[in-house]
């Protein structure tokens, strides 16, 4: 019987390479997305069949407890959960460093927090009744390099991004005794929408000397997803970026 991933985010970015992966190891996978259209073109492109999209926005806890019950009742048991959405246009200009905190305005940092950290939050508690009762049952939440080693520019962003790393070890403790996994993936540059205005000449900052591609990321968000004896670590993905930093 194949397991059932949910994907956060799925619709695009480093969510939409989780998504296509899995769907090509056999997985049933639910996309989650705000964008109801993407989560369905997304679905559309999977391989396989049973895939199913779904539109919620992971900071508003009602809109997670009716997605999450819809996707138990009419699938079953979620065996994966992988928490990769995020705010676009915020990141944007905070990977811009044009966000030093006496110019953050309050509420974008509420809308900020409220996706990157409490969203993951509420996903993962709408989903665990359920994850409890799926044998290997894991989940992935997706961070950043710059919550592990913080950044001038990107404060709030890199608190949201280190609340995660907080949050998903103590999950890790909470769950473990009932086989739940639970780690964090911290992803350095990453080719998607959300560094498309990211200039070559950053390049210089990475050893690798490239941006990642978010089908690299995926897999070793598999990986994490299929080692049964990994919990509440932080695995880091971002070609040696944090060796510079």
């Amino acid at each position: 019987m194949s397991r059932l991933a949910v994907v956060c985010g799925g619709s695009r970015g480093i969510g939409r390479a989780v998504s296509v992966l899995l769907a090509s190891r056999g997985c049933k996978v639910a996309v989650v997305s705000r964008n109801r259209d993407a989560a369905q073109a997304t679905v559309a492109s999977l391989d396989g069949a049973d895939h199913t999209a779904f539109s919620c926005d992971v900071s508003q806890e009602q809109d997670v407890q009716r997605t999450f019950e819809t996707i138990h009742k009419n699938q079953g048991n979620i065996s994966y959960l992988v928490n990769a959405a995020g705010i676009n246009r915020l990141n944007v200009c905070l990977l811009h460093r044009d966000s030093l905190l006496l110019r953050t305005k309050a509420e974008d940092m509420v809308a900020l927090l409220h996706t990157n950290l409490l969203g993951t939050m509420l996903t993962c508690k709408a989903a665990l009744r359920s994850l409890l009762h799926s044998p290997g049952a894991a989940i992935v939440n997706i961070g950043s390099v710059v919550g592990h080693k913080g950044n001038a520019g990107q404060c709030v962003y890199s608190a949201s991004k280190a609340g995660l790393e907080g949050f998903t070890r103590s999950l890790a403790k909470e769950v473990a005794s009932r086989d739940v996994r639970v780690n964090l993936l911290a992803p350095g540059f990453i080719r998607t929408d959300m560094t498309a205005g990211l200039k070559e000449e950053q390049l210089r900052t990475i050893p690798l000397g490239r941006f990642g591609e978010p089908e690299e990321v995926a897999k070793a968000v598999l990986f994490l997803l299929e080692s049964p004896y990994i919990t509440g670590q932080v695995l880091v993905v971002d070609g040696g970026l944090q060796l510079a930093m």
